[in-house]
């Protein structure tokens, strides 16, 4: 790879953090802003990893102007990146999305979290298609969401989507 090559994927890298960090800033900036629960709304969050992202994204740029990524480590160019890994997340992504208003923020999480530990294992070449693997999956994906689902609900008083009426579940 030549060098010059190489600068402009690092500029690519670097600009495509800062309009990630712009387009998040814009998303926060149409959440209405009024004051909950410590005195911080709701758009507080979305603020902060957007400011983040845009330091981060002007420092990446900032080091491609002094002479590229440092430390980099080189990789082999005949390294392809693992595509089945890369679309069982992005399905575990995409599935929990589109399930968390119906079958609640518990089961689409731990949904989601079973289908990226499948990705996850698959791109290290674990073997991860047996049933106990599957549902050590379920079963851990839903000891990490319930207790995040049940936090957010009853400690923190933010309404999250739920399988029943009870705010259990």
């Amino acid at each position: 790879m030549t060098p010059a090559l190489k600068a402009r994927q690092e500029a690519a890298v670097a600009i495509g953090v800062l309009l990630l960090a712009l387009g998040l800033g814009a998303g926060a900036w149409i959440i209405p802003s009024e004051a909950g629960y410590a005195g911080v709304g709701p758009d507080f969050l979305p603020w902060v990893v957007s400011v983040a992202l845009f330091l981060c994204g002007a420092f990446l740029l900032w080091e491609v102007r002094r002479g590229g990524f440092k430390d980099l480590e080189v990789g082999d160019d005949g390294e392809q990146p693992y595509w089945p890994g890369f679309v069982w997340m992005s399905v575990g992504l995409l599935v929990n999305a589109a399930l968390i208003t119906t079958i609640g923020f518990i089961l689409s999480c731990a949904v989601c979290f079973v289908l990226a530990s499948r990705g996850a294992r698959l791109s290290q070449g674990q073997p991860s298609g047996t049933a106990r693997t599957w549902a050590t999956d379920a079963v851990v994906g839903l000891l990490i969401s319930a207790p995040v689902y049940w936090m957010f609900t009853k400690f923190l008083a933010i309404s999250l989507p739920g399988l029943t009426q009870s705010g259990w579940l």
